[in-house]
């Protein structure tokens, strides 16, 4: 294969051109994240029965769906939970590699057969089937400037008007909005209601008769008498709108022609359509929706998307609302991918200024430098076809294989210029016999390379996740640099070099001075190995002391690693009475905000009241700029949690803290 290229270097040239241009067209689309996908794909179901218990909801809504969807082709397995608010979530995992979007049509189609069955509170509120990641990319935050508007006008223009169009963002799966929509609220009086004789059923009943929206028609539409040229479509005022038109809901006509309203036994007011949520910024009212991407999808792209699109809806929100990104793991993704690629960038750079130091010749560099960016645009092609991404660890990857890329080369050129040096032949006729010299042995490399990173991406489950992409691109890129060695490498060796003399090494200047250092160093260590050899005993009582010094070290490296500024999160983990009311929980949570607050480097964040990780626990976020800050937090939360167990005794009962330091790495 090199003698065919050596005579067709444009061929050579063509093809090495292909794969930059193949993995320039690569990079744009690969989706960008900080670590590679490691869990299943699933898909998520969602259902509302309001009012009902959890035991309720199980038994007529999650158990008739599961039984439907465990005939869901790749199936793994699939659990659910259902809460006191009458939310059910059914979370389905798929086999690794199945198609996120084809097992989101599956499992829809196998909804629409089990819809009939379902009560019908829940078919009216309808199920929401969603593909998306389980982490939280980001947190969109609503808040008046003003105090002109109070937790349910933001709730409200949240769910109707901003997330809406965040869902039309590319690469967002799911907006989960910790605020709703405003709806009616009737509260009934049971001692009215029994006065009159009247049960909640016939009140439901009540309002829904009286509550439609009517399709009315035309007037003179045809078929209709001659003579009528005139049609007028109709329009009438079916559902209520205001408290006033509920409160003269007719529940009860008497013969003697009184009437009983639905004012007479219930207060009716606009409230939130769901209390399951509160959310503070400063302490004041706000709102927060949370942003999950699609699965593959780019978080940094996803991100830009998304706060672009919030620039644009700044533009009509109505005046005194103003929103902010409370939440972002976009910045961390985008920091991590850069400083890989500045360090393969730098290493590319070492790379040229050691092969110029020791070729001492622009042209035998240059070589090199051609071939080592190509086959790693190779490699960002063939991470597209297969489906992986841009991570930290495919980045490492590469960074580690540039010294592998820039090794076959080297040795294609090295030999190149021996042969010209010794035997006087042409750039063209040391190539020919240079390439029948070594091409085994590029192979020969190439393979045992290759088969060295092999076993770990084989590897199953998780970890095998976590290599595979590592080593793919790894060998990937290797595979790519001895294809490239043999068939660019030989073109422009053929084409670039010019014929050199026996005596072109002696060098005068810089080079020279470094020639001449370099030989008596190469001495030196030659005395020196043989001064080991010589005192065998005495070289391996050095290396354990050394090696014993080395731990030390890497502990204290650790430690100071650990204690790096880098920014924290402090999360509060409320743990209440089965019975507990979200008010409690606001009293427990204002010492502990306190605490966080005298602390150094604190970001101000919203305190998500209610976002519930389990039953009956609520969650709490803090950030700080560095960990020192985030240590002074973590101990003034535990000094006011045992101070206010030990001051409060039994009124104390049932509830508990957890506080868990994390740092953003």
């Amino acid at each position: 294969m090199p003698q065919f290229f050596i005579d067709r270097p444009v061929f050579a040239w063509v093809i090495a051109i292909m794969i930059a241009i193949a993995g320039l067209i690569a990079i744009p689309q690969l989706p960008v994240s900080r670590y590679p996908t490691i869990a299943p794909p699933s898909v998520s179901i969602y259902a509302s029965y309001p009012g009902a218990t959890p035991q309720a909801i199980n038994d007529s809504v999650t158990s008739v769906i599961e039984r439907e969807i465990s005939g869901v082709k790749n199936v793994l397995y699939f659990d659910s939970s259902a809460d006191s608010s009458g939310t059910t979530t059914i979370t389905v995992t798929f086999k690794p590699g199945t198609d996120p979007e084809l097992a989101q049509v599956d499992v829809q189609n196998r909804l629409k057969a089990v819809e009939p069955r379902l009560p019908e509170q829940v078919r009216r509120a309808g199920l929401s089937v969603e593909s998306a990641s389980s982490g939280f990319l980001m947190i969109v935050s609503l808040k008046s400037k003003d105090g002109s508007l109070d937790a349910l006008a933001l709730d409200d223009y949240l769910v109707r008007n901003i997330a809406p169009e965040l869902k039309r963002v590319a690469g967002v799966g799911r907006v989960q909005s910790f605020g709703s929509e405003a709806a009616m609220r009737i509260w009934v009086d049971p001692v009215r209601l029994v006065a009159h004789s009247m049960s909640m059923a016939e009140v439901t009943q009540a309002i829904q008769s009286q509550n439609l929206q009517v399709a009315p028609g035309r007037l003179g539409d045809a078929p209709t008498v001659p003579g009528q040229t005139v049609s007028v479509p109709l329009n009438v005022k079916g559902q209520l709108q205001t408290e006033e038109e509920f409160a003269q809901v007719i529940l009860r006509s008497n013969p003697d022609g009184s009437r009983l309203t639905l004012g007479e036994v219930a207060r009716i007011e606009v409230g939130s359509q769901s209390s399951g949520f509160s959310i503070l910024d400063g302490g004041k009212p706000a709102t927060a929706a949370a942003i999950q991407m699609t699965p593959g999808a780019n978080a940094v792209s996803t991100a830009s998307g998304v706060r672009s699109r919030l620039a644009e809806l700044a533009l009509t929100m109505p005046a005194g609302i103003d929103y902010a990104i409370s939440y972002d793991t976009a910045p961390f993704v985008k920091v991590s991918i850069e400083k890989v690629a500045q360090t393969l960038a730098e290493a590319m750079v070492l790379v040229f200024l050691i092969m110029l130091l020791f070729l001492q010749n622009i042209r035998y560099t240059l070589i090199p430098a051609i071939v080592a960016p190509i086959a790693l645009l190779g490699t960002f092609a063939v991470m597209l076809a297969i489906g992986y991404s841009i991570n930290v660890l495919t980045m490492f990857g590469m960074v580690l294989a540039i010294g592998i890329i820039v090794d076959d080369a080297i040795v294609v050129v090295e030999n190149v210029e021996r042969l010209m040096a010794k035997e006087g032949l042409s750039p063209r006729e040391a190539t020919r016999k240079a390439m029948s010299e070594i091409t085994g042995a590029v192979i020969g490399i190439t393979l045992v390379m290759t088969a060295v990173l092999l076993p770990m991406g084989l590897a199953f489950g998780s970890v095998g996740a976590i290599y595979r992409q590592f080593t793919v691109s790894m060998a990937v890129s290797i595979l790519f640099s001895a294809f490239l060695a043999l068939s660019l490498t030989p073109a422009l060796c053929a084409t670039l070099l010019k014929p050199v003399g026996s005596d072109h090494h002696q060098r005068k200047g810089f080079f020279g001075w470094f020639n001449r250092g370099f030989d008596r160093l190469t001495q030196r260590y030659a005395g020196w190995v043989s001064s080991l050899v010589q005192e065998t005993g005495r070289t391996i009582f050095r290396l354990s002391r050394d090696c014993r010094r080395g731990r030390l070290w890497l502990r204290k490296a650790v430690d100071h690693i650990r204690a790096g500024r880098r920014p924290g999160l402090l999360h509060d983990l409320l743990h209440a009475a089965r019975r507990g009311h979200g008010r409690a929980h606001a009293r427990c949570r204002r010492p502990l905000r306190k605490a966080c607050a005298n602390a150094t480097g604190y970001r101000q964040q919203p305190d998500d009241h209610g976002l519930r990780l389990f039953r009956f626990r609520r969650q709490y976020r803090h950030v700080f700029h560095d960990d020192e800050g985030l240590g002074q937090a973590l101990d003034n939360c535990r000094r006011r949690s045992e101070r206010g167990n030990g001051r409060h005794g039994r009124g104390s009962r049932g509830r508990s803290h957890e506080h868990e330091a994390a740092g953003n790495r």
